[in-house]
């Protein structure tokens, strides 16, 4: 698709529009498809909130990172270049148990009802204009990169980008640039967090090959 897309202001509170999007869940499975088609191409930075909902805590769901990792990634490069996003059927069309991702979910809202009240417009400059709208998506699209990072079972390291998910999609949407940049600095924390670990991997592989 090469339609251009454009972001509403809403009155309403991200939480209440997420749990709008909880509550329309329905049947066994359900798919990025079906949680795109719900939302519509204006709520593009709201499904990428709703997709980080998951990782705030550390619960682990088969192939949820891997999904909606890649639809954060693809949605994120589309408001990047102000464009639909494109989908591969095997992206969109991947079932996901609905009945273990609600209550996930769920949490999810309640947690983001309790922060709610302190998202606000401000600091307009970091949430406007072309140049804006490409840095922020071009951040956002490095937290899905992030997110799909194969682990899993690594304290945080999912928490971390989906953190900075929430925050940079929740913060474009309500046109609150402290949070946004508080996004891009969850993403920075994210990076030095991976770099860590790719370092102490490396020395602890080094340490094997001289002692073992």
């Amino acid at each position: 698709m090469t339609a251009a897309i454009g972001f509403k202001d809403t009155d309403r509170k991200t939480s209440e529009l997420l749990e709008d999007i909880l509550h329309s869940i329905r049947g066994e499975h359900i798919t990025l498809r079906d949680l795109l088609t719900m939302m519509g191409e204006s709520g593009l930075l709201l499904l990428c909130a709703f997709l980080s909902l998951p990782f705030l805590f550390p619960v682990s769901i088969p192939g949820v990172s891997t999904v909606f990792g890649a639809g954060i990634v693809l949605i994120s490069a589309a408001i990047t270049l102000n464009r639909l996003p494109w989908l591969p059927e095997k992206v969109a069309d991947r079932r996901l148990e609905s009945g273990r991702l609600r209550p996930v979910l769920q949490r999810g809202v309640t947690f983001l009802r309790r922060i709610d009240r302190f998202f606000k417009p401000r600091f307009a400059s970091v949430t406007t204009g072309a140049v804006m709208n490409r840095i922020n998506g071009l951040a956002l699209m490095g937290a899905g990169l992030l997110l799909m990072a194969p682990l899993g079972l690594i304290p945080f390291s999912n928490t971390l980008p989906g953190v900075a998910i929430l925050l940079l999609a929740a913060g474009i949407s309500q046109r609150d640039g402290l949070v946004v940049l508080a996004g891009h600095a969850m993403v920075a924390l994210t990076i030095v967090y991976f770099t860590a670990l790719a370092f102490l991997a490396y020395s602890a592989g080094q340490s094997f090959n001289i002692f073992g």
